[in-house]
């Protein structure tokens, strides 16, 4: 099976194009995204990606998206390309939120808290439980808490995944804390698979991001009215 992973939550976009099945797994290309330049920079890299491979889009098996938490512009143009992809292939979509990538990603196993800084003096916080390293439930959507209301939903000894060291100082004693990098379209395009084979997918139509914060111009429109 061919998965096209895209990835376009935060200021460092990626892509991914990979081969797999219940057994195996193989990365055959990855491309970076220019952030700010999501929209004119995605569809040819998507091209030249395929390009490189001597393949053509009709051969994509499936798709995996990044659905939030993260940027609100970028989110949209990563999942309007897929949709319009998806309208003309008629293919599946698995999406994957970045907090569940990185509880997989993390190597820990059990119940793991993942966490974003958000920026604002906010933490995005999902709650998962990890099993053997290759997927996650969720106990808790991902979330936007105040710093305070972080720290005040950490169960004592718990265990925190992030890419950010702001979050990692703020994670109090007693906590354990697991630093790693942010996941990128590779970790997507693998979760995406095994979502893909166990039928865990969505239709173009219902592909929606979880934004969790409004967009700058919501917020800033309701703030002056």
């Amino acid at each position: 099976m061919l998965i096209l992973a895209i990835d376009t939550s935060w200021k460092h976009g990626s892509l991914a194009l990979a081969r797999g099945d219940a057994a195996s797994f193989e990365l055959l290309e990855t491309a970076s995204l220019t952030g700010g330049a999501f929209s004119a920079e995605l569809v040819p890299q998507i091209a030249a990606v395929l390009a490189r491979r001597n393949l053509h889009k009709h051969e994509i098996d499936g798709f995996a998206a990044v659905s939030g938490p993260g940027s609100f512009t970028g989110l949209r143009v990563g999942l309007a390309a897929i949709k319009g992809l998806v309208e003309v292939l008629k293919k599946p979509i698995a999406t994957v939120s970045v907090l569940e990538a990185l509880a997989i990603a993390s190597g820990v196993s059990g119940r793991v808290f993942a966490a974003l800084d958000a920026q604002r003096g906010e933490v995005f916080l999902g709650e998962y439980d990890v099993q053997s390293g290759t997927q996650a439930r969720s106990l808790q959507t991902g979330s936007l808490f105040t710093r305070e209301a972080f720290l005040a939903a950490l169960p004592v000894g718990a265990t925190v995944v992030t890419p950010d060291a702001s979050i990692a100082a703020l994670a109090p004693a007693g906590t354990t804390v697991v630093q790693i990098k942010r996941p990128g379209a590779d970790t997507i395009a693998r979760i995406g698979l095994r979502k893909i084979l166990a039928g865990q997918t969505v239709s173009a139509e219902d592909l929606d991001a979880n934004y969790v914060r409004r967009s700058d111009a919501e917020i800033f429109s309701k703030s002056s009215s």
